[in-house]
């Protein structure tokens, strides 16, 4: 799908350039009842495939707020193809739901028809970029929309791996149209991981490019070697040097719709609003330089 074509989509609930939070099953009664003082929710595009009460929920809260659904199964990064049925279905909520941005992950999840559960690192490669790009191509085809492209958190690399990783995500962008998920965590936790400058990943990607930021919180783990890795688990407040790295992230990108996401150990909603309020302000700060630097 060609780059004019996917941009030209325009949303019916388009996202805010401001701070929202992800949608979790424990917290729908009390944005129903309470009708919280947030910008936008993300939901996992999978949690929401069937019927029941969680897809009831949804419908009533998008009524009152813009919702962007966040794939995490379709696996883009599979040499053998989409799974049609995964996709027919992700196309079905995304009519339903009517999302203002939809997004995948830069990993791949599926084998022989068996679903791993787990988002797997790619090898940098020409062969796996072509993987991708025709994957895309094929989602953003069937939904007649732009996706974005969330970068990964990874915990290993392949020995044969020829491309950085900012620059495949930057690739996939120009040569499929897709947009980009910069995850500032993922890059914060595979940067230390890896032994990796974020600041020269976030260089890497084109501003154009990029049309929402996650940010989250991840744990530190010593290993039997005495060396520590970086787990991102989801199940933690944003750490600081990750929102350090998010204010250099908007230096570069300007004001872009920013999601805290929560998914393990989750709190109360109202310490996800908290951190959403953190990020607002970074936001607000952000755009207040930029209005300033223009009637300068």
């Amino acid at each position: 799908m060609s780059a004019t074509v996917t941009r030209a989509h325009a949303p019916a609930n388009p996202i805010p350039s401001m701070a929202g939070v992800g949608l979790r099953f424990c917290h729908h009664r009390a944005v129903l009842d309470e009708r919280p003082a947030v910008a936008w929710f993300e939901v996992h595009t999978e949690n929401y495939m069937g019927g029941g009460p969680a897809t009831h929920y949804l419908d009533a809260i998008r009524r009152d707020y813009p919702v962007s659904l966040h794939g995490v199964g379709l696996s883009l990064g599979s040499a053998g193809g989409l799974d049609a049925a995964h996709l027919a279905r992700v196309c079905e909520v995304a009519a339903r739901v009517q999302p203002g941005l939809v997004s995948e992950h830069l990993a791949w999840s599926v084998t022989g028809g068996t679903y791993l559960a787990d988002l797997l690192p790619l090898p940098m490669t020409e062969e796996a970029l072509d993987v991708v790009c025709r994957n895309v191509d094929h989602m953003q085809t069937a939904l007649g929309r732009q996706i974005l492209l969330e970068n990964p958190s990874t915990y290993l690399r392949f020995a044969h791996s020829t491309i950085p990783e900012w620059e495949f995500l930057a690739e996939v962008a120009r040569r499929t149209g897709c947009g980009l998920l910069c995850d500032v965590n993922n890059i914060y936790v595979s940067a230390c991981n890896h032994g990796w400058n974020p600041h020269t990943y976030l260089a890497g990607l084109p501003p154009a490019a990029v049309a929402e930021i996650h940010l989250a919180g991840h744990s530190v783990r010593r290993l039997d070697n005495g060396q520590t890795v970086r787990i991102d688990d989801h199940g933690s407040r944003v750490a600081p040097e990750v929102w350090a790295l998010y204010q250099a992230a908007l230096q570069r990108f300007g004001p872009t719709p920013t999601l805290i996401e929560w998914d393990t150990d989750i709190p109360s909603l109202d310490v996800l609003i908290e951190e959403a309020a953190t990020a607002q302000s970074a936001l607000e700060a952000v755009r207040h330089e930029h209005a300033h630097a223009l009637a300068g």
